[in-house]
């Protein structure tokens, strides 16, 4: 397999920078996913691993900031990562054309 060139994204990352757009605010792995399926029908995440690491690029290239959150909110609960879209990142998201969603498994011809 082909490394990609330095600077592109992966389709995933896209879909996640366009998401993130519409979010408008700090979000976290489970709700951008949710939000994924629900705005695009997206089938990009074949496991939340896959979500997660997509998420630590992005990050580790400046276009999502993240904070652990607040011990107090997690009521019972572990703690979440919250993430938020950079000014770059938000910039990149709007420059990206909207693709199609993933086609479903279509039904054959008699």
């Amino acid at each position: 397999m082909p490394r990609r060139k330095p600077g592109t994204l992966l389709p995933l990352e896209k879909e996640i920078l366009r998401t993130a757009l519409s979010l408008r605010g700090s979000f976290h792995g489970f709700g951008l996913a949710h939000a994924m399926r629900e705005q695009s029908g997206s089938r990009a995440l074949t496991a939340h691993g896959t979500l997660y690491k997509a998420l630590g690029r992005l990050e580790e290239r400046g276009l999502l900031s993240s904070v652990w959150e607040d011990a107090a909110a997690a009521e019972g609960r572990p703690r979440r990562r919250l993430y938020e879209l950079t000014g770059e990142g938000a910039r990149i998201a709007r420059a990206e054309p909207a693709t199609a969603p993933s086609p479903r498994v279509a039904a054959r011809p008699a």
